[in-house]
């Protein structure tokens, strides 16, 4: 199981959490701690493995009075995979490593779906297995298209989105109601090079590195909290076509560790940014 918690920072909070794990016979295999001088907040994730005898339920009600007591915002979670919905849109390649990555269980995860504003066929060459797949078109009505696409994540279960190169700008309401669980990946080691032909825009400004950056979506577009960010050095010999053969890749890797470090818990959010426990 994994507790993550946030709380003011003050004396005894680690001590706390492992005598109450230590009095319910768990075994602690992994803890990480942070304390925010600037803030007075305290971040803290822990691992544990329960005691055969013990419940899930069970260690969320006895936790709950030390969380009060600590004022934490807290979350206690099992090991089940949690269900993703994937959007996207001409672009797969991010599509593509996703579910290579998550067939050979590295990202522990449950695919509700594949959504995309193309038809199946703009994807092809891709893999989808036995995926359900949706083709949610813009027909200039964005707040019906919308309102499909979120009963289809309610109606799934869905707990995480992933915009997948999905090129198409959220509206501030669905932004906010997927607040904290939809997950974009951006063609630039923000900010910069909004808009059309971002590599185009690099080739053209002369830039030495390029990058990649996933975070939370917000309704300000590409502001959102900065989850995992990679650049890459490139030079005077890089015409545009190498920008984005390599932006490609680094976009990949950016987005699963975004995505990995969601599943496992590994994010907490304060004042607009991330605390990112790592490996």
């Amino acid at each position: 199981m994994i507790l993550t918690l946030s709380c003011p920072d003050r004396h005894g909070i680690v001590a706390a959490v492992s005598a109450f794990l230590l009095q319910r016979d768990a075994n602690i295999s992994d803890a990480q701690q942070f304390g925010d001088a600037q803030s007075g907040q305290f971040f803290m994730r822990v691992v544990f493995e329960p005691s055969e005898r013990d419940s899930e339920q069970a260690i969320r009600d006895a936790f709950s009075p030390l969380g009060q007591r600590f004022e934490m915002d807290w979350t206690l979670r099992g090991p089940e995979p949690r269900k993703v919905m994937i959007l996207t849109s001409r672009f797969d390649h991010c599509l593509a490593d996703l579910l290579y990555r998550w067939r050979i269980d590295e990202l522990q995860m449950q695919v509700t779906a594949i959504v995309s504003n193309h038809p199946r066929d703009m994807i092809g060459h891709v893999d989808l297995g036995d995926l359900p797949f949706h083709h949610l078109p813009m027909a200039g009505d964005k707040a019906a298209q919308e309102a499909k696409l979120l009963a289809l994540i309610e109606e799934t279960g869905t707990e995480l989105v992933v915009l997948a190169r999905y090129m198409q700008i959220l509206s501030d309401d669905l932004s906010a109601q997927l607040a904290g669980r939809c997950i974009n990946i951006h063609h630039s080691f923000l900010p910069g090079f909004k808009g059309a032909k971002p590599y185009h825009q690099a080739h053209a400004r002369g830039v030495k590195v390029i990058g990649a950056t996933a975070h939370y979506v917000t309704a300000d577009l590409d502001e959102g909290p900065i989850i995992e960010q990679d650049v890459e050095r490139i030079s005077h010999r890089d015409a545009p076509a190498d920008l984005i053969r390599k932006g490609r890749d680094i976009e990949r890797r950016v987005l699963a560790r975004a995505v990995s470090h969601h599943l496992n818990d590994r994010i907490l959010m304060h004042d607009g940014k991330t605390i990112v426990f790592g490996d």
